[in-house]
C-alpha cells in the first residue's frame, strides 16, 4: 500500500482541527497509509529544519506560497506520478514562523495554496482534504465535481 506522510510543525491545539485532519485522514488511508509526524517547535524556522528533514521520506513536497499553484486535477496526476512510481511522499507544513530555506531547498517540490497566508493548524486542514481530493480524483470519483 502506498504511503503518504504528513510532516508538521507544532501542535493543533483546537478540538474541531484535529477531528477534521483526523477525518480525511481516515478517508485517506482507503488508499495510503498515512502517518502524520508532528514536530516541536523551535526557536526559529531554521532551528527546526534538521528535524523536518530527518523525518522526511521519499518525494518530499513542501508548503510554500512561492511554490507552484495547481488546480486539484493537476495535483491528483502529481501524486499518481510519484505514487504509482513506488515512492513514499511526504508533505511538510512548516510552523507558524514558515518553513526555513534550507527545508524549501531540499524539497523535491514546492506547492502553494494560495499567495495568502492561512493559519498554520488550518492549513493542515486543507492539505489533508485536498490530498483526499487528489485520491478520489484518481480513483474516478464523483467527490470532486
Amino acid at each position: 500500500m502506498q504511503k503518504v506522510y504528513f510532516v508538521v510543525v507544532g501542535k493543533i491545539k483546537e478540538s474541531f482541527y484535529r477531528e477534521a485532519v483526523a477525518e480525511y485522514v481516515k478517508r485517506i488511508s482507503r488508499f495510503a497509509k498515512v502517518e502524520i509526524k508532528e514536530l516541536a517547535e523551535g526557536a526559529n524556522p531554521e532551528a527546526e529544519a534538521e528535524d523536518i528533514l530527518r523525518a522526511c521520506k521519499g518525494y518530499v513536497i513542501a508548503l510554500a506560497v512561492e511554490g507552484e499553484k495547481l488546480s486539484s486535477e493537476k495535483l491528483g496526476a502529481k501524486i499518481k506520478t510519484i505514487t504509482d512510481s513506488g515512492k513514499e511522499l511526504t508533505f511538510v507544513i512548516g510552523s507558524s514562523c514558515g518553513l526555513s530555506a534550507r527545508v524549501k531547498q531540499a524539497a523535491d517540490y514546492r506547492l502553494s495554496f494560495s499567495d495568502m497566508t492561512f493559519p498554520h493548524q488550518l492549513m493542515r486542514v486543507i492539505l489533508a482534504e485536498q490530498v483526499y481530493r487528489a485520491f478520489m480524483i484518481n480513483a474516478g470519483s464523483t467527490y470532486h465535481k
